[in-house]
């Protein structure tokens, strides 16, 4: 099992290549809002024994896939996002997010259920409690017929396509057949970030990027991380040209069609909080492979994003020149 590392002047040339190309990139998945609310604690309710918080910030932030987005758009490439948002207030609020950010808006659908959403109380620099919002059923009827004219509408005009999965029910067999299918027709890379439902549905896909837990809860029985030839069975079964297994503080794993397994170890120097990695990851990966980096390159690339990321305090987005910074450190 070969151990590998990227050349300075490659790195710093397949960065500038998406800064100045600016490929654009189609994110397809679940879409959430993160509300933080940060205060003091100094007593107990007279109503039930918990702790009262009072209030003193009050921050949002992208979660999930439109998360991906915003990674995304940091890396300097282009980028819409397809995703189910409800008719509300936290819609509108992630809706305002991505514009911000320059995000293009056309593939986010209005949908009749509550844009996913996830409230953290946080006091004295811990989580308290996180209330989540949300309706996780697939989406069905007319919701899913306008999300697959959103799907084709994007992909057509990509260069790259991103499927993020966190089963909030946007990303269904059906779409993600109609997303691949088409992806592949034009001839474009498909990074796969996947949960536990829908596993192996993600067929033909250029990069399957799972982490550890997820792909042992869908195989049934524990990965070996020192022996990952094992997993070869896997890609056969997804027809998947590669699989991204990220290890956490072991770094990453890359297993090809071809049979080539190459280890990549993590470059992370200070691990402050790992909410958020997967994204980036997802993102520069994507990102790589649209201006013709090789998926050992993109994995790579983003192995110092993770990196630098990790760095950072919650789901934050990696800067190019943070990742050359990090990999000429």
């Amino acid at each position: 099992m070969a151990m590998h590392r990227l050349d300075y002047a490659r790195l710093r040339q397949l960065l500038d290549a998406v800064g100045s190309k600016a490929p654009r990139i189609a994110v397809l998945g679940d879409a959430m809002l993160d509300l933080y609310l940060k205060g003091d604690v100094d007593r107990i309710s007279p109503e039930a024994p918990v702790p009262v918080v009072r209030v003193r910030e009050r921050r949002y932030a992208l979660g999930g896939a439109a998360n991906v987005a915003q990674n995304v758009l940091a890396v300097g490439a282009r980028c819409e996002l397809v995703a189910a948002v409800g008719r509300d207030t936290a819609g509108a609020q992630l809706r305002e997010m991505l514009a911000d950010r320059g995000a293009e808006p056309h593939g986010l659908v209005d949908c009749d259920r509550p844009t996913t959403t996830k409230t953290r109380v946080v006091a004295r620099g811990q989580q308290v409690v996180r209330v989540d919002e949300e309706i996780d059923a697939d989406l069905s009827g007319d919701e899913v017929t306008r999300l697959l004219d959103a799907v084709a509408r994007a992909v057509a005009a990509a260069d790259a396509l991103i499927l993020e999965d966190y089963n909030k029910g946007v990303l269904i067999p059906a779409v993600i057949r109609a997303a691949i299918d088409a992806a592949r027709a034009k001839r474009i890379p498909v990074v796969v970030d996947p949960k536990f439902r829908n596993f192996f549905e993600y067929r033909g896909c250029t990069v399957f990027k799972p982490n550890r837990r997820e792909l042992e809860s869908a195989l049934g029985a524990a990965v070996d991380v020192s022996a990952p030839q094992a997993l070869p069975e896997v890609l056969a079964r997804l027809d998947a040209d590669h699989l991204l297994l990220t290890l956490s503080e072991h770094g990453m794993a890359l297993i090809s069609r071809d049979g080539g397994v190459e280890r990549i170890p993590t470059s992370a120097r200070e691990v402050f909080d790992v909410v958020g990695a997967g994204d980036t990851v997802t993102a520069y990966l994507a990102a790589i492979l649209a201006v013709g980096g090789t998926a050992l390159e993109a994995a790579i690339v983003a192995n110092y994003a993770a990196g630098v990321q990790v760095g950072k305090a919650g789901a934050a987005v990696v800067l190019p020149a943070e990742v050359i910074a990090a990999a000429g450190a």
